[in-house]
């Protein structure tokens, strides 16, 4: 709740419009939070240095760029020392399938995203790298049929 307090009511609009919408000019963003120019260029300026605005990217249509394939992986470790965490999460982030990587509890340790442009190469990853990485127990892989929900970010009224 203390993030709370160190934002205003205009703050917060301009979060939500920039989740919306990260390509929004300026100029169309100070119109609809109700600001000049020049002040809300500002506050999304301290947005940014402050780290509640962590960045700024295109999202693709995988689908249309060849990706047809998209799994879910449940991976379990041999160990969960820290190291051997740090050292699956450092490999993990080397694998260009692997598009997003959650350390979880549970059943499993990680949950990662992966894509492919197709079965083949996606069983070739999980056979050749994933199941064969060091310290790697277990892989469990759910195929995702369609996306019934993308939103990403946080719930801003």
């Amino acid at each position: 709740m203390e993030v709370r307090a160190e934002l205003d009511a205009t703050d917060w609009k301009i979060l939500r419009e920039l989740q919306k919408d990260g390509r929004i000019s300026n100029v169309a963003l100070a119109k609809r939070v109700g600001l000049s120019p020049p002040p809300c260029l500002r506050r999304v300026q301290t947005l940014q240095r402050a780290g509640y605005i962590a960045g700024f990217r295109a999202v693709l249509d995988q689908a249309k760029l060849g990706f047809e394939v998209a799994v879910f992986a449940m991976v379990g470790l041999k160990s969960q020392a820290e190291g051997e965490l740090k050292a699956f999460e450092a490999q993990a982030r080397l694998w260009p399938l692997v598009r997003e990587a959650y350390a979880i509890s549970g059943e499993a340790d990680f949950l990662l995203k992966c894509v492919a442009r197709d079965l083949p190469a996606l069983q070739d990853f999980i056979i050749k790298d994933l199941t064969a990485a060091a310290n790697v127990d277990s892989v469990k892989t759910t195929l995702i049929l369609r996306v019934s929900k993308y939103e990403p970010g946080v719930p801003i009224p």
